[in-house]
């Protein structure tokens, strides 16, 4: 696996590159985020770990850069600030995982080999169609009966995946391994406070309900 590590202070990137190289893994370090944008337009990566706190740019500034430039590489993002305010800012910014630091090794290499893992949001289909919704993968945009929705790149990857499972329940957990890459179970109401936000957008402003709740189960997008 080829790892782009963007993080400003030396000894934590030296800390993290030793430890990927054990697993064999390449690992290129950038200490600024010019330079880790520079080295992404240049090369190949399979993952990126991107530090909160970077000088001249918020890590939050460089991933929502990386999203609007439709760079959809895994994102684990690092952070001395673990508090749930901060992370759930993190996942809508269009992060997939986060850790906290001080970190255990062996949890970092875990989250990465499931961000590695987990299969890519992309569809076939460039563009998603489902009664008057429709989702462009290409231009990263969102519209219904023609009006453009103003959604987030996390609720941008939920409703790509109601919208490729049409008519057919999508599951809390799936949507939490598909979007979230969690291979467990959180216990928290991460999926439905997301959803809830994504309903009140393609939904709320419109006649027909679209997204379906079903009890026990999970979601359905209905109008197929």
């Amino acid at each position: 696996m080829h790892v782009l590590l963007i993080e400003d202070d030396a000894e934590t990137a030296r800390f993290i590159q030793t430890a990927l190289r054990e697993q064999t893994w390449a690992v290129e370090w950038c200490a600024s985020p010019k330079d880790g944008l520079l080295k992404l337009g240049a090369g190949r990566f399979d993952c990126v770990i991107l530090d909160r706190m970077l000088p001249d740019m918020d890590g939050l500034g460089v991933l929502r850069l990386l999203r609007g430039a439709g760079i959809d590489l895994p994102v684990l993002m690092l952070t001395a600030r673990g508090g749930l305010e901060e992370r759930v800012e993190g996942l809508d910014a269009g992060a997939d995982d986060y850790l906290a630091k001080p970190f255990a090794v062996s949890e970092l290499v875990a989250r990465l080999r499931s961000l590695a893992r987990r299969r890519p949001m992309v569809s076939e289909e460039p563009v998603l169609e489902v009664a008057d919704l429709r989702l462009d993968r290409i231009a990263r945009t969102v519209s219904r009966a023609g009006v453009p929705l103003d959604v987030s790149p996390l609720e941008f990857k939920l409703l790509d995946c109601l919208m490729r499972h049409p008519g057919e329940v999508v599951t809390r957990t799936m949507l939490l391994e598909k979007v979230w890459g969690y291979s467990f179970d959180p216990k928290t109401s991460l999926v439905q406070t997301h959803m809830s936000r994504l309903r009140a957008k393609v939904d709320k402003p419109f006649e027909a309900e679209l997204i379906q709740t079903v009890r026990g189960s999970g979601y359905i997008l209905a109008g197929a």
